[in-house]
């Protein structure tokens, strides 16, 4: 039993002052929607991901003759760092690649959303990749910050 606490301890920390009960982490942004996204992206870029796709929600609504508040989804990955989780748990695979959201709310603020690395290990019962997915918390802790600098 006090073998296991620590690694709950260090668990329900990650969660707990990251991300919300549904594994999302989100974070203020001081520039727009667009911004985040742009800064986001270039970020991505610049430690050899690939962009998959940039989806604008908002664009996409107008197209359709409604509105809503600007909202962008970036889609980003890279297979060295998926695979060895998606070998883990094939699930996983429907989270990956990695997605970010950035999203105005009712009162003009912008956000940056994305899964927590934590919730997709409970989520997929991901075991046995201890370091990839450390390393996958670490790169979008570090991603997300520099581009909301």
């Amino acid at each position: 039993m006090r073998k296991l606490v620590p690694g709950i301890v260090a668990i329900l920390f990650t969660v707990s002052s990251h991300a919300g009960g549904n594994g999302l982490v989100t974070r203020p942004s001081g520039h727009s929607v667009a911004g985040t996204i742009d800064r986001l992206e270039t970020v991505v870029k610049s430690k050899g991901m690939t962009v998959f796709a940039r989806i604008d929600h908002a664009a996409a609504a107008k197209q359709a003759g409604v509105s809503m508040r600007p909202s962008q989804l970036l889609i980003f990955g890279n297979p060295k760092g998926g695979t060895p989780l998606m070998n883990a748990a094939p699930t996983v695979a429907i989270d990956l690649p990695l997605k970010a959201l950035a999203w105005e709310d009712d009162d003009g603020k912008v956000w940056l959303t994305y899964n927590s690395a934590a919730y997709l290990r409970e989520r997929h019962d991901i075991r046995g990749v201890d370091e990839p997915l450390g390393n996958l918390e670490k790169g979008l802790d570090a991603m997300t910050k520099k581009a909301l600098e």
